[in-house]
């Protein structure tokens, strides 16, 4: 009869990671989180494949030289995409393409669209940074305010401001142009 062994906690391949450099260890912990951190930093940088693949990259770096530090007071996961967040949120900065919203009265609104259909990811990509980051952990990833507040730093009472003007500027981008109407092909 063959036995299956569990596969190991983080914590158990990041305490192999710390103490030996097990190259091993680090490879299972990549290849658990790096499909969902690839996803969420893809949807922050605005859909940029090659700006996506850097800041995986750098939060693994990142990562693996805070790891001793790590306390374990949230999941593996939830730390790894903070240092994520941080990482897109730098590049971003960099680039000038990082908006803070806090204290914008107004809800953004991208330029009106001819009639045109517009995806859901293409609208994502759209919205100023810091709407998309809140809106991307909120709704697409599961975070609660209070996490999202964690990881950007922000209070979470500033999370759900954020949100709700993250919604309701991605509904003014999805729906059709005022007063058109749209012929069948």
């Amino acid at each position: 009869m063959r036995t299956e062994t569990a596969p190991a906690t983080d914590r158990a391949l990041a305490e192999a990671l710390l103490l030996s450099g097990d190259e091993r260890a680090f490879r299972d912990l990549y290849r658990r989180h790096t499909p969902r951190l690839h996803q969420v930093v893809l949807r922050i940088v605005g859909g940029s494949e090659h700006d996506a693949e850097d800041v995986v990259q750098d939060t693994w770096i990142r990562a693996t030289e805070k790891l001793g530090d790590f306390r374990w007071e949230a999941a593996f996961s939830t730390w790894l995409t903070g240092i994520g967040l941080n990482v897109a949120r730098q590049l971003l900065r960099k680039r000038g393409r990082w908006t803070d919203m806090e204290g914008v009265p107004e809800p953004w609104r991208a330029p009106p669209h001819d009639g045109e259909r517009i995806d859901l990811e293409r609208a994502i990509a759209l919205l100023p940074a810091g709407y998309r980051t809140v809106l991307v952990l909120h709704d697409v990833e599961g975070y609660r305010h209070e996490e999202i507040g964690e990881m950007l730093g922000i209070a979470p009472g500033t999370s759900k401001s954020q949100l709700f003007n993250a919604r309701r500027s991605l509904r003014q981008v999805l729906e059709p142009a005022k007063g058109k109407t749209h012929e069948p092909a």
